[in-house]
C-alpha cells in the first residue's frame, strides 16, 4: 500500500467518525471537569476496598448466630435451642435449624462478596499504580519530561 493511499484511507475513516479517539475519557455529559490529561485517583479505589474490608470484619464478628454461645460440641445457642425444641417434639425446632442454616449460608455469601470486592480493589490499586509508573517511564519527551495525554491525543487527529 502506498503512503498516499494510506492517507486517503485515514481521511475517509476520519470523515465517517463523528468523534475523535479519546484516551481514557468520554464526552463530558455530567458537567465534570472534562480535562484532556489522564487522571486516576488511586485513593478512591483504596478507600472503597478498605470499607469493604471493614464491613467484612464487622459482619463476621456480629452476625454469627450459628456459632454464638457455642458449647463443647460447637453448637451455638440457637442450634442448642433448636435441638431442645426438637427433643420435645416441637416442629419449631426443625424450622429454627433451617433458619440458622439459611442465615449462615446467606451470611457466608455476603462475606465472600465483601472479601472479593476488597481484594479486587486492593489488587486493582496496586496494578494501576504499577501501570502508571511504567507508562510514565516510557512516555518521555526528547528533553526527558513527561508527555501529557493531551499531547498524545494530538497525534491521533
Amino acid at each position: 500500500m502506498a503512503w498516499d493511499e494510506w492517507e486517503q484511507l485515514k481521511s475517509r475513516a476520519a470523515d465517517k467518525q463523528s468523534t475523535r479517539l479519546r484516551l481514557n475519557s468520554a464526552a463530558d455529559t455530567a458537567g465534570g471537569t472534562g480535562g484532556a490529561d489522564l487522571v486516576v485517583h488511586q485513593d478512591d479505589l483504596g478507600a472503597v476496598g478498605h470499607e469493604a474490608f471493614q464491613l467484612h470484619a464487622r459482619l463476621h464478628d456480629q452476625v454469627d448466630i450459628a456459632g454464638a454461645g457455642a458449647d463443647d460440641h460447637g453448637a451455638g445457642t440457637t442450634m442448642q435451642a433448636a435441638a431442645a425444641l426438637k427433643s420435645h417434639h416441637f416442629a419449631m425446632g426443625a424450622g429454627l435449624e433451617t433458619t440458622v442454616s439459611v442465615w449462615t449460608s446467606q451470611v457466608k455469601a455476603v462475606l465472600q462478596a465483601f472479601a472479593h470486592i476488597s481484594n479486587h480493589l486492593d489488587y486493582s490499586k496496586k496494578l494501576h499504580a504499577r501501570d502508571d509508573e511504567t507508562i510514565a517511564a516510557d512516555l518521555r519527551g526528547r528533553d526527558g519530561s513527561a508527555v501529557s495525554a493531551s499531547v498524545l491525543n494530538s497525534y491521533f487527529k
